[in-house]
Formats: structure tokens, C-alpha cells, sequence
């Protein structure tokens, strides 16, 4: 049986994937696996990730501040503050900040497990070779490609690997 659990802001560990941020907050074996939570800090105008696809997890991102873009298949949404956004498996997506101040998303991935694979590109950062080798690992297709269209397409900016 899963404990209470109560997480303080700054209390948890954090990586800055150069526009996109990843802070977790509840891992998947503080719920059995149930699912995990993550906060996003987004810069303004960055795109968060190329366009990819979940073969196991559900996202459900919530704007906590900002405003919120995202590509679900082939529909464009927008999401200011207070909305939810539900980014379902087995769908190629991507999302970025839309407006000109930060954006912060909570997202909650079901089943737990993909809060791992941040934990793994921070630590493989730079090395696009294992960087792919953890996107298999976690059944994550990434269209790279899609990168300098979805910049041009939504005047976004995007680092390097």
C-alpha cells in the first residue's frame, strides 16, 4: 500500500534541458506505479520536444502559468493558465510555450516509468547516441526532422544536443 505523500516546493531534484526543465515531484514507486508527476518550466517561445510518439504513457499536462501550445496529431491547441491539456498514447505530439513570459506545466504520466527516462537524457546529455538508445528503451519514437519546421512553423527556438 502506497503511503501519504506531501512534496514541498524546491524539494526535489531538477535538470535544465536548455528551455525545457524538468523538476520531478512524485516518482512511480511513491505510487505503485500508478503514475508519476513532473513540474515543466518552459521559456518563452522554446519548444519543449520534437515531435514524438508514446508507444505506453498517457500525458496530462495542466498550465499552471503561461500559456501553452501544442501539435496533437494534426490540431493545433492553445491553453492559457488553469487548462488541461490530455496528450494521449500511441498519438504523435509536441508541445512548446506560446507566449512571451515562462510557461509552467504539471504533468501527470500514466503508467509511472517515463520519469526515468529524464532522469537518463540528463545524464546522457550531449550524446545524441545514447540519447536514442534511452528513446528505445522507453518505446519513445522522436522525429527529429521535425525540429527546424515546427521552429519556423511557430517561431520557436530549440537546443542543440
Amino acid at each position: 500500500m502506497t503511503k501519504a505523500l506531501m512534496v514541498s516546493p524546491g524539494e526535489r531534484e531538477s535538470f535544465d534541458f536548455g528551455g525545457l526543465g524538468v523538476c520531478w515531484k512524485v516518482d512511480g514507486n511513491q505510487t505503485g506505479g500508478r503514475f508519476s508527476v513532473v513540474h515543466h518550466p518552459i521559456a518563452p517561445h522554446a519548444l519543449a520536444a520534437p515531435l514524438h510518439y508514446h508507444h505506453n504513457e498517457d500525458e496530462l499536462s495542466y498550465v499552471l502559468t503561461g500559456r501553452l501550445g501544442a501539435l496533437l496529431g494534426e490540431e493545433v491547441v492553445t491553453a492559457d493558465a488553469g487548462t488541461w491539456i490530455f496528450k494521449p498514447r500511441r498519438q504523435w505530439h509536441t508541445f512548446w510555450n506560446a507566449g512571451d513570459t515562462p510557461c509552467e506545466i504539471i504533468e501527470v504520466i500514466s503508467p509511472a516509468g517515463f520519469e526515468g527516462y529524464f532522469r537518463e537524457v540528463a545524464v546522457a546529455w550531449g550524446d545524441a547516441a545514447k540519447f536514442a538508445q534511452i528513446n528505445d528503451k522507453y518505446a519513445l519514437e522522436m522525429r527529429f526532422e521535425s525540429v527546424p519546421d515546427l521552429c519556423r512553423r511557430f517561431g520557436l527556438t530549440f537546443p542543440a544536443l
